[in-house]
């Protein structure tokens, strides 16, 4: 052992000058090691107490007999880097650089030096700088490399492990057939049977040959677990959806022959690796799944792997920002410049992005912010627990790696899934997945309400009502299809089979966005690029993408067709292309262009061919990843199209603590015209549920303060009595430790007790003026309902014992009656406010809807069309030199501020960055100085405004960069100059003599201007008359709602 820095017992008494303490610590340490294996520790890092404790140690070392030993604090590699670590504790410890309070080291001497600068600093003492060679030759560990750790699996007793793998395959595919014959039957089974068969036994035969039976049969049975306990799987995830092994013992649950996925992707003979099955499981029970392999293998043998957030370039900038202080501003559009790829750097960006590299010159904070973020670029940030990754060994994981205790108590190896790899320790993912649990809970659902029992496994793949779904971009709440870009290129793509899910599926993403292959992928299903085949060999592969290299099995299936390769020697290639390692491709290449010759193709062509297929490898995805979600996406669409009250009630259940979310999918219900109901003590349940010819009713579950435990007392309340009469009534029942008084407040104010005004004989009473006064009630029902529960509690119930349970109610509710006070109406405002509060959304209303129609004739867009604008960077969408570029040049869209951030700019002018709110969701805004000083008093929270200016979409978020704001009530005398009209022909005299009439009682000094569309016309025709000369009137919301009512709804625009 060695004594320690500063902090050590033995250096810290010497530097307080307490060497009695300093002695004894280092005795105490010698006895306990032996006095050849406890070293005293000098270190010079240019600190004075250090100078102090070195003085003292000699002379303990002599008194003691122990040996001295030099060594040097590292927390950085080179002493420049003192600077860049220094910013780092201040990332960590969320200070400024600038705080005098803030963690720092008092020297920049932290770093490995070299063994002439340690012989210098230590040159008096020779033979402590001697022990370091002495101690590091007495460390001797090995770690093993490379062996397959599996933890032991039963079988029975009859059965060898190979043999009872086999045994359950072939029984698995037995459970398979049925559904196989029927489909062949039914002239839709792409392959024979016998096929089948043929390539089971190959699989299994590898599969045994490669020693692999025991991993299968692990995962095969927890997932049989989890199956027999209606805990939800998902149908597959990565190459092993290629297995048909897999497939047989319902690992996953794609048909890997009918979409012709390579096993060879997921298990190459020809490349031995451990095989990698990583399992989608509900993510509600997916600890049950943990626990049962915890208590299967033991608990000393399983354990939760450690993973390292690492600072990526975009996010390392805005650190590196905030911490020098730099302004909010600037640091931002430094980060925008950085262009939005996977693995993007700051190296790769200052090559890519010219406006990068000249900010960087010209900019001295700028080229400072770099170069601090470049070495820190990359470096772990935080520890957590992995969110999927589970070891499990056949020993203690203390003989394999080295653990450590988790925030709540997980055990963790300290060990990341790499070197958990590395020593042949089995690794699963055990991922949570929502969609899992939103389906279940939606064949929950169904059947709870109609009595079907819906098999998903069986829906059919050719429901038009499905695809319908993707064509129109409706895809909120599906799975892998939601973003807004994804949407977009579904209305451009309109995919019509499963197999244009999966390619859309594996193509959306980064690589291929910008590249142009979606474009060119769009153009051509839709006809207007001409499909061609370099040879007419390729046209089986690349069919079902139009021709486009979409999926690495197709550049797989290529290098055998013409190139001669196994599928195994054709995997090598495939993983060969990824690294793009010159010597090795260049192997490949000659390789593949001389088994083409041998195969009859043109010498030439074979080239051209490879240098495509290594061009798309680059983009290339897993089409067995990409199929298994596809068929989850389908599953969650069918289920949308098909049963939308149902899947939206089992969504909203999803997404009840996430109140962006909630608020964007209920904007989404009242657009489909799915009736939405109102939280009701009476009727809801925990979760969102569905009354059949009603609507989706709101779960108590996601009011604010209201926890479940709450909930459930209330339920139980309800089954006991039927229905809730009253509030004092309730309280007799409940558990009043779990409803307490905040608890009642939340509920009242969600409106969940608005079902209580027709029992207290109140059904005309608007909830304004009912919710306040049930309020006021709440502290006598409480107290009527202790001292009841409390008097039971003593006997003193029996008082009642003559009495009905119907009677005691009745009294109850007249007692209600008469103790309900008045209680003074709380505006419209103050019950959406109060509904904000309690919900995360305004329900009843929303404040900006009284202005809806302004703001729909100035063309104001809601913040859920804003989502479906394409988005930039990462999607593919607008880009230029350095970064995206705003979507279009102007938007406008109407709104609440909230949680507003005011900011300054390097000049100390001030600027603001605030969320602005509508009835769909929230949107960022940004007011740079010049909008800020015009607009400064609007931009304070709860105040209602129209915002102009351009949208901007990166892979992080939308939003909008104002050039105007405007407070809404005065938004028709600042802004509008023109009522413009749109009127179809025929447009009779009847409709101008109202709109003449209309125009008479708002005469004013706006301009009046009318478009007349004549539909009936060869060519659309619009013909404009500007009324000018003759009308002028006032803007208002009367007059927009008068003239809509004779027009049209939307037939109104101010300009």
């Amino acid at each position: 052992g060695l004594s320690s820095c500063l902090k050590g017992e033995v250096a810290e008494g010497l530097s307080r000058q307490q060497e009695r303490r300093a002695v004894e610590a280092a005795a105490a340490y010698r006895d306990i090691l032996g006095s050849t294996n406890f070293f005293l520790e000098m270190q010079w890092h240019g600190i004075e107490e250090q100078r102090i404790v070195n003085r003292g140690l000699p002379a303990i070392a002599r008194d003691l007999s122990l040996p001295l030993v030099c060594t040097n604090d590292v927390h950085y590699l080179r002493e420049q880097d003192a600077h860049p670590h220094d910013v780092l504790l201040c990332i960590g410890t969320g200070k400024a650089f600038s705080d005098p309070k803030r963690l720092r080291y008092d020297a920049r001497q932290f770093f490995l030096k070299t063994p002439d600068e340690m012989a210098d600093a230590f040159k008096d003492f020779p033979e402590a700088l001697v022990n370091t060679i002495r101690i590091a030759e007495r460390c001797n560990v090995t770690i093993a490399e490379g062996d397959n750790c599996l933890p032991n699996f039963s079988v029975p007793p009859e059965f060898t492990i190979d043999q009872y793998f086999e045994h359950v395959v072939r029984d698995g595919f037995l459970e398979r057939l049925p559904r196989l014959r029927e489909l062949a039957a039914a002239g839709i089974l792409r392959h024979p049977i016998d096929e089948y068969e043929r390539r089971l036994s190959y699989e299994i035969d590898m599969i045994k040959k490669m020693k692999y039976a025991g991993y299968f049969l692990i995962v095969w049975d927890f997932i049989r677990y989890a199956r027999e306990r209606g805990i939800p799987v998902g149908p597959g995830r990565g190459s092993a959806a290629g297995s048909l092994v897999a497939y047989s013992l319902r690992i996953t649950d794609v048909d890997p022959l009918d979409f012709n996925l390579i096993f060879e992707r997921f298990l190459n003979p020809e490349r031995i690796s451990m095989p990698d099955i990583d399992i989608d499981f509900c993510e509600r029970r997916r600890g049950e799944v943990i626990e049962y392999v915890t208590r299967k293998y033991g608990r000393e043998n399983v354990a939760q792997i450690i993973t390292f957030g690492t600072m990526k370039a975009k996010a390392v900038v805005r650190d590196v920002g905030r911490v020098l202080e730099m302004p909010y501003a600037d640091v931002d559009k430094v980060a925008k410049l950085i262009p939005a790829a996977l693995d993007m750097t700051l190296d790769k960006a200052l090559e890519e992005s010219e406006p990068l590299r000249q900010m960087e010159q010209s900019d001295a904070k700028v080229k400072e912010l770099l170069a601090v973020a470049r070495r820190l670029e990359g470096m772990t940030r935080h520890a957590s627990v992995h969110a999927a990754g589970v070891v499990i060994a056949p020993k203690p994981i203390t003989e394999y790696a080295p653990l450590y205790k988790g925030a709540h108590d997980e055990i963790v190896t300290q060990w990341s899934m790499k070197e958990i790899e590395r020593i042949g320790l089995l690794k699963m993912d055990f991922l949570g997945l929502s969609t899992l649990t939103l389906i279940d809970d939606c064949i929950k659902e169904i059947a709870r309400t109609t009595g079907q029992q819906l098999d998903i496994e069986r829906i059919p793949l050719d429901d038009p009502k499905t695809y319908q779904i993707f064509q129109e971009g409706q895809t909120y709440g599906i799975f892998q299809f939601e973003s807004g870009g994804m949407r977009d290129i579904l209305r451009k793509a309109r995919p019509q089979t499963i197999e244009d899910l999966i390619a859309l599926n594996a193509l959306y993403r980064p690589g291929p966005l910008r590249s142009g292959m979606v474009d060119d992928f769009i153009a051509r299903k839709g006809g207007k690029v001409e499909i061609k085949y370099e040879l007419a060999e390729l046209e089986p592969i690349l069919r079902e993408t139009y021709g486009v290299i979409a999926y690495q099995e197709q550049v797989m299936r290529i290098a055998r067709e013409l190139g001669g390769f196994t599928l195994g020697e054709a995997d090598i290639l495939r993983k060969a292309m990824g690294k793009k390692k010159p010597e090795v491709m260049q192997a490949q290449r000659a390789k593949f262009v001389g088994g083409a010759r041998k195969n009859g193709f043109n010498e030439k062509k074979a080239a051209h061919i490879f240098d495509l297929m290594e061009h798309f490898a680059g983009y290339g995805f897993p089409k067995a990843h990409s199929t298994a979600y596809a068929f989850l996406a389908y599953q969650t669409a069918y289920l949308k199209s098909n049963y939308s009250w149902h899947f939206a009630a089992a969504l909203l259940t999803i997404e009840a603590q996430n109140t962006d979310k909630l608020a964007m999918y209920l904007g989404e219900c009242r657009e489909r015209d799915i009736p939405l109901l109102p939280p009701d003590i009476n009727q809801s349940q925990l979760r969102f549920t569905v009354e059949p010819g009603k609507g989706v009713r709101f779960g108590l579950a996601a009011i604010k303060n209201v926890g479940e435990g709450a909930i459930q007392s209330l339920l139980e309340v309800r089954e006991k009595q039927g229905r809730i009469s009253s509030l004092h009534g309730l309280c007799e029942d409940l558990d009043l430790r779990l409803v307490n008084k905040r608890v009642f407040e939340s509920l009242i104010k969600a409106g969940a007790l608005d079902s209580l005004a027709d029992l207290y004989g109140l059904k005309d009473l608007p909830t304004i003026a009912l919710r306040p006064r049930l309020l006021t009630a709440i502290d006598s029902a409480c107290e009527v309902g202790a001292r009841f529960q409390r008097d039971k509690e003593l006997g003193q119930a029996q008082l009642f014992g003559a009495l009905a349970f119907e009677q005691r109610q009745a009294e109850t509710v007249i007692s209600g009656l008469a103790t309900l006070p008045e209680a003074a109406p709380w505006t419209e405002t103050d019950q959406l406010s109060f509904e904000k509060e309690t919900l995360g959304l305004y329900w009843s209303g929303h404040p900006v809807d009284r202005y809806a129609a302004e703001l729909r004739a100035f063309g104001a867009r809601s913040t859920g069309e804003l989502a479906d604008a394409p988005a930039n960077g990462a999607r593919g969408d607008t880009w230029g030199p350095g970064g995206p570029k705003p979507v279009e040049p102007d938007t406008s869209i109407g709104g609440i501020v909230a949680a507003c951030r005011p900011l300054k700019t390097r000049k100390g002018e001030r600027m603001a960055v605030f969320v602005l709110e509508d009835a769909h969701g929230g949107v960022e805004v940004i007011a740079f100085p010049e909008t800020y000083q015009r607009s400064a008093s609007l931009i304070e929270t709860g105040t209602m405004v129209l915002v102009r200016g351009k949208l901007e979409r990166d892979e992080e978020s939308v939003r909008i960069i104002a050039s105007e704001i405007v407070g809404i009530e005065s938004v028709r005398e600042r802004l509008a100059r023109e009522v413009a009209i749109r009127l179809r022909v025929p447009a009779g005299r009847q409709v101008f003599e109202a709109l003449g009439e209309v125009f008479a009682r708002h005469r004013g000094d706006r301009r009046v201007s009318f478009e007349i569309e004549v539909p009936s016309a060869p060519r659309p025709l619009r013909v404009r008359a500007d009324l000018s000369a003759q009308v002028r009137v006032r803007p208002s919301s009367t007059l927009i709602a008068e003239v809509e009512q004779i027009a049209g709804t939307g037939s109104v625009s101010l300009r």
